[in-house]
């Protein structure tokens, strides 16, 4: 419950802090990110989303953790982090300061926290580790190298921080699959507070944005991802050493990749331009959003074959990583010799699109996805309380309280009903969820289990093309976070690992999510008319209390 907990309180505190700092930005003029010749943004939008997530992220680990050592100068490493992006982001502080600020958090980890890159498993005759006088100096290259490359990789709408909630998330269940090594929960927790955070953070972030997370959120998930990937693997556990090379190969790759580039003709590595995976992407014809979609999608991927090859040779992690960058770099290079651009009149664009809008227009999808969310969302959230065996009696009280707090402010003040609803949902359905710890009832077979479970599947999917088929101007949009819910619901609890199918943590979470992500389309889209769903809360609340006192 602790691991739900965190990831909840660090998503509301985000969006919290977002909302407040947003509005202070805008009003003080400071921390601003106006639009130039290298952005794609067309107006000044504030960088406090980076501040916003540290604070929703390192709170909640900071109140509930013991501390150590390992901990501790992660900690410490990020408050340094946060106060030199912190620093740039108001007053634009040149890269000497921001580099000097990098190699200070790295040194905290390397040595006060021992984190140093000592094994590279098969790659070094059996038993064999880096000298200290090699280890210590690689340690500091690839912390400060990769804290660089997630900040050179916010260059889209929505891109660093999909493809770091990507990036946590696999290192949280690498971490829970890696069996017992020092700090595994201290990792777990705070991969999870970062996962919260960063969904608080894209709430706002996906395009159009209306917050950036600025250099302070993009080093500190850069620092955060390196360090907890080299804590995971660099400790006494079974784990390849070398999984961080897929975990993380993206981003590296592109900022080498550029790097070299500027190299080539003779510009200063670090010196800006649009050459970026990203900006390659948009060239050759993808929209905003699909090239931030493509990205995900090969993270995604990467991701995938570090969870697949967590325990496999050093060699064979080497191989693949080297073939993929070998293809993506031929890819990009034949593309800009060659040309190549997507066809926005091709088949694509006039013989799908063209289709999936006539269907937009008559309203087909929604008509078919609607019903199924209206009413299937309150169901599963039923149902998380039927399919186990008993209803403990704290929960059936506190739902009878929210569901008279609902009737309540229904016939005293019905324009409140809208937040009442979101507050009840939100508090008790995590709760609900959390029963999955209680055994099953006695009629609920292996079947009704599985089907179940499916269900939460199909109503993230139906709650996707609700969103991607609305005609609504206004409220929850379809944005490439959708793309990470799907993903997310779909894949994590079929997982082929016999540990994750009994995991009840990411089960929750990832039930907990898509919910949650429901809830909000649907309150959009039925645009202030509440009473279906003010009657639908109240009888699934008022089921789950008979529940409770039988």
């Amino acid at each position: 419950m602790i691991f739900l907990s965190t990831l909840l309180i660090s998503m509301f505190i985000t969006m919290a802090l977002i909302s407040i700092l947003r509005t202070a930005a805008v009003r003080l003029q400071a921390g601003l990110d106006v639009p130039d010749a290298r952005k794609v943004h067309s107006a000044p939008v504030p960088k406090v989303g980076g501040l916003a997530m540290a604070v929703g992220a390192l709170a909640p680990v900071i109140w509930v953790a013991d501390g150590g050592r390992f901990l501790n100068s992660v900690l410490l490493g990020a408050g340094v982090i946060v106060l030199f992006g912190l620093a740039d982001d108001l007053k634009n502080l040149g890269w000497k300061a921001k580099f000097a600020g990098q190699v200070a958090a790295a040194l905290l980890v390397i040595v006060y926290g021992k984190l140093t890159i000592c094994s590279l498993g098969s790659c070094l005759p059996d038993g064999m580790g880096l000298p200290e006088a090699l280890a210590l100096p690689i340690t500091l290259v690839v912390v400060v190298g990769v804290t660089n490359a997630i900040n050179l990789s916010d260059g889209l709408d929505g891109l660093a921080g999909g493809t770091s909630l990507l990036i946590f998330l696999c290192m949280g269940l690498l971490c829970f699959t890696g069996g017992d090594f020092p700090e595994k929960i201290v990792v777990m927790l705070l991969c999870t507070a970062v996962v919260g955070a960063i969904f608080g953070f894209l709430r706002f972030n996906t395009h159009p944005a209306t917050v950036f997370m600025g250099d302070t959120g993009s080093q500190l998930l850069g620092f955060l991802a390196v360090t907890l990937a080299l804590g995971i693997t660099q400790q006494e556990s079974p784990l390849s050493p070398l999984l961080p090379l897929l975990v993380l190969g993206f981003p590296v790759l592109d900022t080498l990749t550029v790097m070299a580039e500027r190299i080539a003709v003779g510009r200063p590595p670090f010196s800006p331009d649009k050459n970026h995976f990203h900006h390659k992407l948009l060239r050759l014809g993808l929209f905003h959003s699909e090239a931030v979609v493509a990205i995900y999608g090969i993270t995604a991927v990467l991701c995938g074959a570090a969870f697949l090859l967590r325990y496999h040779s050093e060699w064979l992690i080497i191989a693949i990583y080297a073939g993929f960058c070998g293809l993506v770099i031929a890819f990009f290079t034949l593309a800009e010799r060659r040309g190549f651009a997507f066809h926005r009149t091709g088949f694509f664009d006039v013989g799908i699109k063209s289709r999936l809008k006539f269907i937009k227009d008559k309203s087909l999808v929604i008509r078919a996805c609607f019903l199924p969310l209206q009413y299937g969302l309150p169901l599963l959230f039923v149902a998380a309380g039927v399919v186990r065996s008993q209803v403990p009696g704290y929960l059936a009280a506190a739902v009878a309280g929210f569901a008279a707090a609902i009737l309540i402010v229904r016939v005293m003040k019905k324009e409140w009903v809208g937040n009442t609803l979101r507050v009840a949902f939100y508090l008790m359905a995590p709760m609900v969820l959390s029963l999955g710890g209680i055994e099953p009832a006695a009629w609920v077979t292996p079947a009704l289990l599985r089907g179940y479970n499916v269900a939460f599947g199909a109503l993230a999917l139906v709650t996707v093309l609700t969103l991607k088929f609305t005609r609504r101007r206004k409220g929850f949009k379809a944005t490439p976070m959708d793309f990470l819910i799907l993903v997310i619901a779909l894949v994590v609890p079929n997982l082929p690992d016999s540990f994750i199918s009994g995991l009840s943590l990411g089960d929750i979470a990832v039930k907990t999510i898509v919910l949650f992500f429901g809830f909000e389309v649907l309150i959009g889209e039925l645009r202030g008319e509440l009473r279906k769903l003010t009657v639908g809360m109240v009888a699934a609340l008022a089921l789950l209390v008979v529940r409770g006192i039988g």
